[in-house]
């Protein structure tokens, strides 16, 4: 066996892991898969033989790089409802969504998308996969006093969420108000249904604020005029057919009878992996 192939073994051991928290930093598969292929090109330029413990080494780099790309969303510009495909609900390994149900509750992914990046990164390294603060501090370059305060802020907001509804006939009833008002362009209508603290997220990045979602939503017209109400993976949804076949799909969350999250799906991979019934 070469070198570079004993060192991809050894980084195939951890790749799991680094998924992992790279999913709960950036709520994607597709960001969260480049930030490991990111960790595997430093990893294979650096001194492998000189790192005592490779796990360590390795969550430390996926952190910087998830931060980076973190950080980087948050730079550019809010995108419109309609302009690019949203992952948030795409599966995640089953124990880490058991560990992320026992941990924090259903809103956490709600949550995580209000805080930033260096909450985000404090809270999910420490809290879910139990890294120290010590090593959080080198990757914010903060004191570790600092990282634990960012993580006790962070920890604050998530207890704090509200529970999501289940009422799925009052769901349906509250999409179909909101698919009405954003056919229509009313903006009223769009702010009557929409949590003042609502998010709508995507890869190119995350529209916060009920006024913010609801001009994107109004800009979802063209599309809303053909969406069809769907139950997206056993979640209140909307689906735009083509040919007959789902072309995009949107799905929702809820409190208070209120959207809370909307989360859209646009690329012909993540629409083929959703389970979607017409209702």
């Amino acid at each position: 066996m070469s070198e570079n192939e004993f060192l991809a073994e050894r980084f195939e051991a951890h790749r799991s892991r680094l998924r992992a928290v790279a999913h709960r930093m950036l709520g994607s598969t597709a960001e969260a898969d480049d930030a490991v292929q990111e960790a595997w090109v430093r990893l294979s330029r650096s001194d492998a033989g000189a790192v005592e413990n490779l796990g360590g080494w390795l969550t430390t780099v996926i952190g910087r790089v998830c931060l980076d790309m973190l950080r980087s969303r948050r730079s550019r510009a809010e995108e419109p409802l309609e302009s690019g495909p949203v992952v948030a609900s795409e599966a995640f390994d089953p124990e880490q969504d058991a560990l992320l149900a026992d941990s924090v509750g259903v809103a956490l992914l709600v949550v995580l998308d209000t805080l930033s990046p260096a909450e985000r990164l404090a809270f999910v390294l420490h809290d879910l996969f139990a890294v120290p603060f010590e090593e959080i501090a080198g990757i914010l370059g903060r004191s570790p006093a600092a990282a634990r305060q960012l993580a006790s802020r962070a920890r604050r907001r998530v207890r704090g969420a509200p529970v999501p509804d289940t009422d799925l006939v009052r769901q349906r009833e509250v999409v179909d108000a909101f698919l009405a008002a954003a056919r229509e362009g009313d903006l009223e209508g769009l702010l009557a249904v929409l949590d003042p603290d609502v998010v709508a997220r995507s890869e190119g990045g995350v529209t916060s604020g009920a006024v913010a979602v609801a001009a994107g939503a109004r800009r979802f017209a063209s599309f809303s005029r053909v969406a069809l109400p769907a139950l997206v993976d056993g979640a209140t949804g909307l689906v735009v057919l083509e040919d007959g076949r789902p072309e995009r799909a949107l799905t929702f969350t809820f409190a208070h009878d209120r959207i809370t999250v909307i989360d859209v799906a646009l690329s012909p991979e993540r629409v083929s992996e959703l389970h979607i019934d017409l209702v």
